[in-house]
């Protein structure tokens, strides 16, 4: 009996190193993911940036085209002006030129405003592309120390997972079944020491003469208040 309790621990301490290596897997996984999703999030502001700063430069291009046909206007309109003959013909070419350099002034004062924004957007994805670049870096390193992490993490799993194989064919089916049922039952502890006289599961004392019974070893015993499998230490 003795043998198979050292079993159980054996088994409950495998498991237990198992679930922390599956944790730290996950947490792997998970610090891998969240890299991807900031740069992905970074990479998307350089994208958008970009796509608004190409879009002011083509508004700036149209609005330029804009300014010298308005120029063009007003110049064929001034060249009018010694050929006219009639006053009234003559005030509505002077309004014609008036009309011209007024759209040609508002136009140079909004590709001015443009082109001020396109510098702000242009700083921003410089700084932004700068920042994604750091990221780029930062991102390389941590993953392949997480890579290498994540590959020796799953050695541990494959190494431990044959180990409970072979230690389970040592353990009689009936008490395996019942060792899983506490594990899926009781936050994956189905093992527990007792010490001064208490079960360190549940952290509740036991019954003196069941206490006592666990230095004899003569059969598995339970706790019942949570129904671990309890042993003592030889030192207690």
């Amino acid at each position: 009996m003795q043998d198979q309790m050292r079993r159980l621990i054996e088994l409950q301490g495998i498991d237990e190193e198992i679930n922390r290596v599956r944790a730290r897997q996950t947490q792997c996984e998970e610090e891998l993911g969240g890299l991807q999703v900031e740069r992905n999030r970074v990479r998307e502001m350089v994208e958008g940036l970009g796509a608004q700063l190409s879009s002011i430069e083509e508004e700036c291009k149209q609005l330029a085209q804009s300014l010298v046909q308005e120029k063009e206007n007003a110049e064929k309109s001034e060249g009018r002006l010694p050929a006219i003959k009639t006053q009234k013909e003559y005030v509505a070419v002077l309004k014609e030129i008036d009309t011209a350099k007024k759209l040609s002034r508002d136009l140079e004062e909004r590709i001015a405003s443009r082109r001020e924004e396109a510098s702000g957007f242009g700083s921003e994805m410089a700084e932004k592309e700068e920042q994604l670049k750091g990221l780029e870096e930062q991102a390389a390193a941590q993953e392949g120390e997480l890579q290498k992490e994540l590959k020796s993490l799953k050695a541990t799993l494959a190494s431990k997972a044959a180990e409970r194989e072979e230690l389970c064919k040592a353990i009689p089916v009936p008490l395996r079944k019942r060792y899983q049922q506490l594990i899926d039952r009781r936050g994956g502890i189905a093992v527990v020491p007792a010490n001064g006289g208490a079960c360190l599961g549940c952290n509740i004392h036991l019954p003196p003469q069941l206490y006592n019974s666990l230095f004899r070893v003569q059969e598995i015993q339970a706790c019942p208040y949570c129904n671990r499998l309890i042993y003592v230490t030889e030192g207690e």
